[in-house]
């Protein structure tokens, strides 16, 4: 006997149909965060603090923290952004000195550190596509429509439709030319109303990025 169920299956692959409200995997923790219309959270998956945009997903067991993530992003299982740093000044590393009473010391916690990781936010542009178990650091900003290969680290700014690769990450080559880039970005299909997308919903299937632009951008 055939038998398909939910779990460990792509979540679009049983005909998912997603809707204005955002869909949250229950085994999500999500804390203080905004997710758009047709957004996705995946299991296991721990948010805090950040903003996801329309149509964005994060497959699952993604940890995401202090980050404004724009529209239509993609993000592969396993990714973290905005991993949190370390005091690494003091002469340990270790939580107790800032998560005191969870270790049963007299102090509260010192709260300073806390806002001192809020205050380093990663920002990533529209239509950009985090690969499996890539890690975003800290303070980074990643460009609209650029590409982070799978298991890379991205330690500096990533330009708009760059791919990048490796530990830490590198700049491989860009998606399109710059003049593409340019007019792609002006025409910012991405804040185009449903309707509009799904108008040109055959274009987005059947042109290259170049003819693209040559249609739409008038």
């Amino acid at each position: 006997m055939r038998i398909d169920h939910g779990a460990g299956v792509d979540p679009w692959a049983l005909g998912r149909v997603l809707s204005e409200n955002p869909e949250i995997h229950p085994s999500a923790v999500v804390r203080a965060s905004d997710f758009g219309h047709y957004t996705y959270l995946g299991p296991r998956s721990h948010v805090a603090e950040s903003t996801i945009g329309d149509y964005g997903y994060a497959m699952g067991g993604n940890q995401i923290a202090h980050a404004v993530i724009g529209k239509f992003a993609n993000i592969a299982t396993g990714v973290r952004i905005n991993p949190p740093n370390h005091p690494s000044w003091r002469a340990t590393h270790h939580h107790f000195t800032y998560r005191s009473r969870s270790y049963g010391f007299s102090l509260a916690d010192d709260d300073a550190i806390f806002q001192w990781r809020a205050q380093d936010r990663v920002q990533i542009g529209h239509d950009v596509w985090l690969g499996h178990n890539a890690i975003v650091m800290p303070g980074v900003t990643i460009g609209t429509g650029a590409a982070v290969g799978s298991g890379a680290v991205v330690t500096r700014d990533v330009p708009p439709f760059a791919i990048v690769v490796g530990v830490p990450a590198r700049v491989l080559r860009f998606r399109v030319d710059a003049r593409t880039s340019e007019r792609l970005q002006q025409i910012a299909w991405w804040d185009w109303n449903p309707e509009q997308i799904d108008t040109a919903l055959a274009d987005f299937r059947t042109l290259t990025a170049e003819e693209f632009v040559e249609k739409y951008d008038r």
